[in-house]
């Protein structure tokens, strides 16, 4: 049986809740808000954790270590 190397969970304001999803290589939720662009997450558990994240046309695919730099420099 595969390794479970990571788990999620995904809560609404709605008391909707849904923890403890079970994932060996990957992950990925996808919002899809009204009269906007899709928001699209997908989390891949490598040696070090890649992360693609897609808002309509506009994409961004890195480490989580990139994501955190990237997100330091907007502070």
């Amino acid at each position: 049986m595969s390794e479970i190397k990571m788990t999620g969970e995904m809560r609404t304001d709605y008391d909707c809740e849904v923890i403890g999803l079970p994932a060996e290589m990957w992950a990925e939720c996808l919002f899809k808000i009204e009269g906007e662009d899709d928001f699209h997450f997908e989390l891949i558990a490598e040696k070090k954790a890649v992360i693609h994240i897609i808002i309509g046309d506009v994409q961004w695919k890195g480490t989580l270590q990139g994501l955190k730099e990237l997100l330091k420099g907007q502070s």
